[in-house]
């Protein structure tokens, strides 16, 4: 591969993964979040995150959750999803540098002490902003318990 065609593939994928507002999906997406359970009708998506493609994995936050999923698009047994309500959230934490080849991400601990990941990239101040939105909404819904 030429490094032509590199650099263009490269600033192809950075262009596809960045931090968006909710309201900068499509219908589609939308309703494939409902289809995975993962998306209420009163549901609002404040920020949404994908490595790949949006049919394919997301990380985001809504006003009632934070959750992740990968759609394995050759075996639907592998496939991931994960949630948890900001009620049901023990804990947040969150790792801004996880590496060269790793995105940012926050590690979200349920009551029940099951886990899962929320990767996020872009500037920092995006990230920041991700991270300080999903900790303010947990906090809200803790201080509500």
């Amino acid at each position: 591969m030429t490094v032509r065609k590199v650099l263009l593939l490269l600033f192809i994928l950075s262009a596809c993964t960045q931090i968006k507002r909710g309201d900068k999906l499509s219908k589609a997406d939308l309703e494939r979040l409902q289809k995975l359970n993962l998306l209420d009708e009163d549901e609002i998506i404040l920020k949404f995150y994908s490595e790949f493609k949006n049919n394919v994995a997301g990380n985001f936050i809504t006003n009632k959750r934070i959750a992740k999923y990968w759609i394995d698009e050759k075996d639907n047994s592998r496939n991931q999803i994960s949630y948890a309500y900001y009620r049901d959230i023990d804990s947040i934490d969150t790792v801004y540098y996880a590496g060269a080849t790793y995105c940012a991400y926050m590690l979200i601990t349920k009551i029940d002490k099951s886990n899962f990941k929320v990767c996020v990239d872009g500037k920092r101040e995006e990230i920041k902003s991700f991270f300080e939105q999903a900790i303010d909404k947990w906090t809200q819904a803790k201080n509500v318990r």
